[in-house]
């Protein structure tokens, strides 16, 4: 790896969060007087989030959680804007000190953002700092995806996958890399996947935490293994697949609902922490609540509950079972992931699987949950591909 020249200042420029105050204020007029559905008829989460933890997440935002702190933390790192394909793309680049880092763009899905990635940047890019090796350095680049953060939102329809991705080229290009790899995980895996189909100059690798590897063809014959993949693909696509639904038919109604109540924002990303982290029955058993409200804070803010979900009606056709892939795939697998993929599977789709591995603990959310996990499974996972 070499040192990337500087990128040209008039296609790169500088960004930093600034939220105004009034907005602060108005989000904490609109959270006092936020009107409350009825409680829920059962004992547990199966009609949605219940209304005493709804409430109890939503007093705490309004009263303890501090915004600015986290606008703080988020503008120590450098943040640019540049216009790829006639929209802004907000993105984090942070270089190491080590010359020969490998470059990798990680990529976050829904509802997530560059905030789930925070914590993977210090260790990655500086590792001795943190107990690794100068030889596992990396340069990152985190970057919103069109519609979410503080990205452009698309004013016509087409930003599919495969347009994000390349998107993603275009970028890495622009910062000057010639060889680099990718990251993903929800979305983040799918565009990450659509990398790895295309196979552009310069791609080295992917590293997946969200394999999109079900087979074309479910076999008649099923391992345990894949009888429980299977069974999570029915449990992801039925009772926890109400969101995407909506958000892959009807998500300018979504914008609709959410973009006038902060509380019901918190809902609706609050009940997919819910569901899809490795918990004992409450998402605050595996993300803090400042973790959850950033995220959350974060969509409020960019009022961006439409232009973020139009991601599931983009890419509506999509299939689980992903396309197969020859390029340099690594894969970490998490427990509580739903579905989770069978090794056999995952071997299946990725011909040239340089490394599997199996976290002891974790959902669907690695890198918010787990993000030492994730970091370690990054660097063992892309390590052949160091030169």
């Amino acid at each position: 790896m070499t040192t990337p020249p500087p990128a040209p200042s008039d296609l790169v420029r500088p960004f930093r969060v600034a939220i105004p105050d009034s907005e602060i204020a108005d989000l904490k007029q609109r959270l006092t007087r936020t009107r409350w559905p009825d409680a829920e008829t059962v004992p547990d989460w199966s009609q949605g989030v219940r209304v005493e933890n709804a409430k109890s997440l939503v007093t705490y935002w309004e009263r303890e959680y501090d915004w600015r702190r986290f606008e703080s933390e988020l503008n120590r790192f450098p943040q640019f804007l540049t216009t790829i394909d006639g929209l802004d793309i907000h993105f984090i680049h942070v270089k190491s000190k080590n010359p020969d880092a490998m470059p990798v763009i990680l990529t976050h899905g829904w509802p997530g953002s560059v905030v789930e990635f925070l914590k993977l940047i210090g260790p990655l890019t500086d590792p001795v700092a943190f107990g690794g090796e100068v030889e596992e350095s990396f340069d990152v680049v985190v970057p919103s995806l069109p519609g979410f953060g503080f990205s452009g939102k698309p004013s016509e329809a087409g930003w599919t996958v495969s347009r994000i991705a390349a998107a993603w080229v275009e970028l890495m290009k622009r910062l000057g890399y010639e060889n680099w790899a990718a990251q993903g995980g929800d979305w983040g895996s799918v565009v990450t996947t659509a990398l790895g189909a295309m196979r552009p100059e310069g791609l080295l690798g992917i590293h997946l935490n969200t394999p999109y590897a079900f087979p074309a063809r479910i076999p008649d014959a099923l391992s345990p293994e894949e009888h429980y993949a299977l069974d999570g693909l029915t449990l992801y696509t039925g009772d926890l697949g109400g969101s995407n639904h909506l958000q892959g038919t009807r998500p300018e109604t979504v914008g609709f609902a959410l973009a006038d109540s902060p509380a019901g924002q918190a809902a609706w990303i609050y009940e997919k922490f819910q569901s899809k982290t490795d918990n004992r029955g409450l998402a605050e058993d595996a993300l803090s609540t400042d973790d959850m409200l950033d995220v959350i804070s974060l969509y409020w803010f960019t009022n961006s509950a439409a232009s973020s979900g139009r991601i599931y009606w983009e890419n509506r056709s999509a299939s689980m079972a992903g396309p197969k892939l020859t390029l340099p795939v690594a894969v970490t697998v998490f427990p509580r992931d739903i579905p989770r993929l069978p090794r056999s599977w995952i071997e299946d789709a990725y011909s040239n699987l340089i490394h599997y591995g199996e976290a002891d603990k974790g959902g669907h959310f690695a890198a918010l949950e787990q993000p030492e996990i994730l970091i370690s499974e990054i660097r063992t996972g892309l390590r052949s591909l160091r030169h």
